[in-house]
């Protein structure tokens, strides 16, 4: 490159090509913990309002996603990760300095993390697939996900370490301190190539072989970027005559529907509102004050991250249908049988707890089916011609999902029995689970040409 001919070891650029990951998954589950603290501070009653506070994050995302694939294949990945730690970074700060009251302050403050999270959960997959080797893609999604909930959980620890301050600085510190790992990663990006990919399409081979020269040995060097130069060209080409009803004619529209069914579903099904909404939930079961059961937070956080090395170690050993069928089964299961037992022994026998272990077994098996597998089938599913803009718009159903999930179950567990609630996503799961039975493809061990060849069929 130009400018840049030291070195630069593989592992850092992985680390921090995923380090964006963290970030994602710590504004994620953040207002987990400083929600209860917010309420308190702000004396916020109203299911609307909280429910708002806690969406307000995914609304953000559903734009920035979207826009960040968009402006990324102009400007390029490593430019827009930046920006997107840059905004990560303002937005943490804002909302940790948002003065008392100022609802309209803190919703502003979440979309724009949003925005930055949105842009986090198209980025770092594109730029990570792009760099990494091919035989280690298989992998990749399950170091996402891992990254993710890394982030989950250490957002998790670090409201329960700060629930001791006081209620008006508690939350506050809890949301501004996102804004270390964002100056990080902002300090480490500055180090990082651009994709060579992307590089191969600006025109600039040369700068895509000295990048790729960091990343790999020197007999893999010339024939990968012979294989970037094609595969460019063939999706340049692809791209020309593609728009969104595209996307639904009869030759694509079965794949289509697979990849977007499946990514919606994984939000509708309902494992966010356990994420966001934990310790309230555990207030509900037990009269224990919300601000006290943070310790919940750091069980699911630690469930998540077992789960997602468990599925890095069995990826490549169970077909994708298997393992999304056996989760959401057991998903459904684990929703519906606080119902069930309220139901038969009644709500006084009903130990309140039982309902929490009931959430815990869903999280365990959501963190190592639907949890990483949604994504990795949005990769194999659809094919090269309409690649880029059915991935789009799967992320942006997906974040829809997560979007209602936030607004919607404080309002639902206001105006129903909490197992009732529960009861609601279990159904949904049901439904899920008959979608990918009979709706989805297989795509375990097969060539992206032979998942393409029999979606166009079908």
């Amino acid at each position: 490159m130009s400018k840049e001919t030291k070195k630069i070891p593989s592992g850092f650029i992985y680390f921090f090509g995923a380090f964006g990951g963290i970030l994602f998954g710590y504004d994620i589950g953040v207002m987990t913990g400083a929600l209860p603290f917010l309420q308190h501070d702000w004396n916020l009653t109203n299911a609307s309002v909280i429910g708002w506070i806690t969406s307000s994050l995914m609304l953000g995302a559903i734009f920035g996603g979207a826009l960040a694939g968009q402006l990324s294949d102009k400007f390029g990945r490593r430019k827009m990760i930046l920006v997107a730690s840059f905004v990560f970074a303002f937005g943490a700060i804002m909302a940790g300095l948002s003065p008392h009251n100022a609802v309209a302050w803190l919703l502003f403050a979440r979309v724009l993390l949003g925005l930055a999270v949105g842009a986090a959960s198209a980025l770092v997959p594109s730029y990570m697939s792009e760099m990494a080797p091919a035989r280690s893609r298989g992998r990749l999604s399950g170091l996402n996900q891992l990254m993710i909930v890394s982030g989950m959980l250490l957002s998790y620890i670090m409201d329960f370490i700060l629930k001791g301050l006081a209620h008006g600085l508690a939350w506050r510190l809890m949301l501004g301190l996102a804004a270390v790992p964002a100056i990080i990663l902002f300090l480490g990006v500055l180090r990082l190539p651009e994709s060579p990919r992307f590089l191969v399409k600006l025109g600039k081979p040369d700068e895509a072989r000295q990048v790729l020269s960091y990343i790999r040995s020197d007999a893999e060097i010339q024939p990968e970027l012979n294989e970037i130069q094609a595969t460019v060209s063939k999706e340049a080409s692809a791209a020309q005559n593609v728009n969104l009803g595209t996307l639904f004619s009869g030759k694509y529209r079965y794949l289509v529907t697979a990849g977007i069914g499946v990514a919606a579903f994984q939000q509708f099904m309902g494992a966010n509102a356990i994420f966001y909404y934990i310790p309230l939930i555990v207030e509900k079961a037990t009269g224990q004050a919300a601000s006290e059961a943070l310790l919940w937070p750091i069980v699911q956080g630690v469930i998540l991250v077992l789960g997602a090395i468990l599925y890095m170690v069995i990826a490549e050993k169970f077909q994708r249908k298997t393992l999304l069928i056996l989760g959401g089964s057991m998903m459904a299961l684990s929703f519906l049988m606080p119902a069930v037992l309220n139901l038969i022994f009644g709500a006084d026998s009903f130990p309140p707890m039982l309902i929490v272990v009931f959430l815990s077994i869903f999280v365990a098996f959501y963190s190592f089916t639907w949890a990483p597998l949604t994504w990795v089938l949005v990769g194999e599913l659809f094919p090269l011609a309409i690649r880029g803009r059915a991935s789009g718009l799967a992320s942006s159903f997906n974040w829809i999902g997560s979007f209602l999930v936030g607004l919607l179950f404080p309002i639902m567990t206001a105006t129903m029995p909490q197992e009732m609630v529960f009861a609601v996503f279990g159904i949904i799961s049901i439904i899920a689970v008959l979608f990918v039975k009979f709706r989805v493809p297989e795509t375990f061990g097969r060539t992206l040409e032979e998942i393409e060849s029999e979606g166009s069929n079908r």
